[in-house]
């Protein structure tokens, strides 16, 4: 900087820089002098008398003048290592986004005499200053300049690096996540769009997901997206919160694909699918290219070029559609009071108890808990009624991973009671309460039709009103869906529902109560294909279960489990047995897992308490099966 400019900045003569420089200022005003002189210190000027002595031998070191917003450990670091391997120190400078403090460091660096600067102007005004660099011989590499595009990460191409990882799994349905602001994002969004263009995919502006905002969020239940591409890592872990809150799996439910940039933010959350930007590798770049300038030598390396490879598959997958069919379930909903007893009441005789429980319970929130436990997603239609039992369905429901979306509640009906009494052999005896179960409908199962797409099997119970099972089995028969029926509180079925069902599930009493006519499990069996059904299971207890199959027929052992309450035998059974089948395991293999979660929920006290989980069900089957899970 020459004396002239630091008169301007000052608004003095140069005759009265001069003066204060050169110690001539007694006739100047200690306020003028102060001033000037703060110019000066922070200006890094020095005068010509001192400048003609200073040697023109290199000084190995070079400057790094960067925006502390953009700035990166990792490009830091490499950018040291470099220059300390190649024998130079560094001066860092930060602008702080201030103009003025950037012109500062320029001067600074300037006074240090360094070699060469790597330099990321703060805008395109900022390369005015670049004339002092000139004026010293300091050799220049810009980064991130508004001139110079290729001076910097390539994050367009990252973008459609990003997007394409997403449609080469499948995904049409995608969405940018974004943050308000940031030139990162709007570059990461450029190449989403291009890779799209690309494609074939048209773009919209509901593609363009910002973290800052939620109206996107209805979209998820739809799944739309299937896939998201995010530009920051931060705000993948603030999707991940809000999709935990409303029991989303990635990538079950939504893949995810997000730029990092450090590995530290992996420590956070390190399910998560990235693209790891290559700050080390530029730094090394910009760094070895000073100092090919710097010393002349010609072998500058050539243009950088930005490639990330994922780093893994955690968030990503096929889209929802694609992956495991969801079941459905239709079926009761109640408060289940559970009374534990020496013996079962009889006429005329009074049973008292000193232990008892309260849980959700009923044959449909028995079988979605089952099901959900198993890892498979599900959603359940029922009623409740307007009281504070309704409430503690929906907060059970929710914790076990349910979706609510299809209970609705009743305002002028209480929520189901179940009145369960528990001997200590673990057989039971049931007197239900039907409350809002009874409320409902037919047009309650269309109201909620959408449930049923994607579907794979519906699970059907007749402890709610039978026109209602029938149009759930019809809506799931045009779906392509697959009906299990479980015949409970009824004495009678008919062949109009029979032609939906595929696989019928009654117990021993069940089947002998709809079938007086015939005498033998199989004939009964046999009866129950001949009305529609095409596979029926009539499970025997502590005697396991006959199987007629078109793949399988006899007759399987039950699971060696000490009972203590079988009252949701049943419920663990139908469950299990369609996750298995809808995970494409035949229907032999399948009963015979399904037996299992049925001895284990047996073994404890409770319904919902005692449902298996996947993990610890299929450990059960590698020790007891040679063929395991």
């Amino acid at each position: 900087m020459t004396i002239k400019e630091i008169a301007q900045i000052a608004g003095v003569s140069i005759s009265t820089v001069s003066k204060i420089v050169n110690n001539k200022d007694e006739n100047i005003n200690a306020e003028t002098r102060n001033r000037v002189l703060k110019i000066v210190k922070d200006y890094n000027y020095t005068p010509y008398g001192t400048v003609k002595n200073i040697s023109e031998a290199k000084t190995f070191m070079l400057g790094l003048l960067l925006n502390a917003s953009a700035g990166n450990s990792r490009f830091l670091d490499s950018i040291l290592k470099t220059a300390q391997k190649n024998g130079y120190s560094l001066l860092l400078c930060d602008c702080m986004s201030d103009p003025d403090q950037e012109l500062k460091n320029i001067t600074a660096l300037c006074r240090h005499k360094v070699d060469g600067v790597i330099w990321e102007p703060l805008s395109e005004k900022s390369l005015e200053y670049a004339r002092y660099f000139e004026s010293e011989g300091i050799e220049v590499c810009f980064v991130n300049s508004p001139a110079d595009p290729g001076s910097r990460i390539d994050f367009t191409r990252i973008g459609y690096q990003g997007a394409k990882l997403l449609l080469d799994n499948g995904h049409t349905k995608v969405g940018c996540l974004t943050k308000t602001g940031s030139r990162r994002s709007q570059l990461v969004l450029e190449g989403f769009k291009k890779c799209l263009f690309d494609n074939g995919i048209t773009y919209s502006d509901s593609m363009n997901l910002p973290i800052e905002q939620d109206d996107w969020h209805a979209g998820l239940f739809s799944h739309t997206p299937t896939g998201i591409l995010s530009s920051h890592y931060a705000a993948s872990l603030r999707l991940m919160e809000q999709l935990a809150r409303i029991h989303y799996r990635v990538p079950d439910d939504l893949s995810l694909v997000s730029l990092r940039d450090c590995p530290e933010e992996c420590v956070h959350y390190p399910g998560i699918s990235t693209l790891r930007i290559p700050y080390s590798e530029f730094g090394e770049y910009v760094c070895a290219q000073l100092i090919s300038r710097c010393e002349k030598t010609g072998n500058a390396p050539g243009e950088f070029v930005t490639d990330c490879a994922l780093e893994n598959t955690l968030s990503l997958s096929l889209p929802y559609a694609h992956s495991a069919k969801k079941i459905v379930v239709i079926g009761s909903i109640n408060i289940d009071v559970t009374l534990n007893v020496e013996e079962l009441p009889q006429p005329g005789r009074t049973v008292s108890t000193s232990r008892h429980s309260i849980i959700p319970g009923g044959k449909g929130a028995n079988q979605a808990v089952g099901v959900a436990r198993l890892g498979n997603d599900v959603a359940l239609i029922g009623k409740v009624g307007s009281d504070y039992d309704s409430a503690v369905v929906y907060s059970c429901m929710e914790e076990n991973h349910v979706d609510v979306q299809g209970i609705s509640r009743d305002p002028r009906s209480e929520t189901g009671k179940a009145y369960i009494h528990v001997q200590n052999d673990g057989e039971s005896t049931i007197t239900l309460l039907t409350g809002a179960n009874q409320k409902l409908l037919p047009q309650d199962i269309r109201a909620f039709s959408s449930l049923f797409e994607n579907a794979g099997y519906c699970l059907l119970q007749t402890e709610v009103p039978v026109e209602a099972v029938r149009e759930a089995a019809e809506i799931a028969r045009k779906n392509g869906v697959k009906n299990i029926l479980k015949p409970a509180a009824i004495n009678r079925i008919t062949p109009d529902l029979m032609q939906y069902i595929d696989i019928f599930v009654p117990n021993r009493k069940e089947a002998e109560l709809l079938c007086p006519q015939i005498a033998d499990v199989e004939g009964r069996a046999e009866h129950f294909l001949q009305m529609g059904a095409e596979t029926v299971i009539i499970t025997l207890g502590h005697r396991g279960c006959y199987v007629k199959a078109p793949d399988f027929t006899g007759y399987l052992p039950a699971a060696d489990f000490t009972p203590v309450d079988t009252t949701g035998a049943a419920d663990a059974f139908i469950a299990a047995l369609a996750v298995y089948l809808s995970a494409g395991y035949g229907t032999e293999k399948a009963a015979r897992i399904a037996s299992y979660a049925a001895g284990f929920c047996v073994s404890r006290q409770g319904v919902i308490p005692a449902l298996i989980d996947r993990n610890s069900l299929e450990g059960v089957v590698r020790r007891m099966e040679d063929w395991g899970v």
